[in-house]
């Protein structure tokens, strides 16, 4: 906060100051003085102002950091959108895309679980895709490599529900819990823990990985919908709003 205050402190000075006589380079040791005496006393006798201009700032940085997402997004939508192997729900022809990166151990994830089925629930005309972006550690690999073998073997259904188990689940993810979670499925857990390593597996979370680097996602949950980069967990309210706002433009 205190270098926002000072950032725009430093625009109003400059603001109010005439160009031409805004040279300290040219100023006198006693010029100087005087003049950061005066902008002082201003500030302290104003110092609404100071807020006026932390708030103007704080806003042309949001819009900035809005514009460089939506440069992003445009740039990866092909990736984002239609990569070919995510897994992809809700309403396949649905007028909103919500892609979420998901790490399964990652406490924001699982609370933002519930709220984006009730969402799409709701909705009914929301497409959705699960990117695997494990960024947790050895159990968040673990994970993700299971899911997707799942994926791959058994199809998008017993992806979804794997999801859905693996999300929710909380005990510790070992080759035993995952062999159980398998089987409670009817799936075939020797078959995917022989999936798990295979080269389709890597391939699908490197790229995934590759993917967040260029939209310079660092955590989870992270959301893209339709055009815009969601950094972080929002309550299904703000969610819905936002659709509202898509759908309005």
């Amino acid at each position: 906060m205190l270098k926002i205050i000072a950032s725009a402190a430093t625009a109003l000075c400059l603001a109010s100051v005439p160009a031409q006589a805004f040279d300290l380079g040219d100023m006198t040791t006693d010029e100087r003085a005087a003049f950061r005496s005066e902008i002082r006393a201003y500030l302290l006798d104003n110092p609404e102002v100071i807020m006026e201009a932390v708030a103007l700032l704080e806003r042309r940085e949001s819009e900035s950091a809005a514009a460089h997402d939506l440069a992003l997004v445009q740039a990866n939508a092909q990736d984002i959108f239609s990569d070919g192997y995510s897994w992809v729900g809700g309403n396949l022809d649905g007028d909103i895309t919500l892609v979420e990166f998901v790490d399964y151990r990652c406490g924001y994830c699982r609370k933002a679980h519930a709220e984006v089925q009730k969402l799409v629930a709701a909705d009914g005309n929301i497409r959705l895709i699960y990117k695997e972006f494990p960024i947790l550690g050895e159990a968040s690999l673990l994970s993700s490599r299971f899911a997707i073998a799942v994926k791959q073997i058994a199809g998008d259904d017993a992806y979804e529900d794997m999801h859905d188990a693996l999300i929710t689940f909380k005990g510790d993810i070992t080759p035993t819990t995952l062999t159980r979670l398998a089987d409670s499925m009817g799936l075939d857990a020797t078959a995917i823990l022989d999936k798990m390593n295979d080269p389709s597996v890597t391939d699908e979370i490197q790229r995934t990985r590759a993917l967040a680097g260029k939209l310079k996602i660092s955590g989870t949950p992270t959301f893209v919908m339709k055009d815009q980069l969601l950094r972080g967990y929002l309550p299904l309210d703000s969610m819905t709003a936002l659709v509202a706002e898509k759908r309005s433009r």
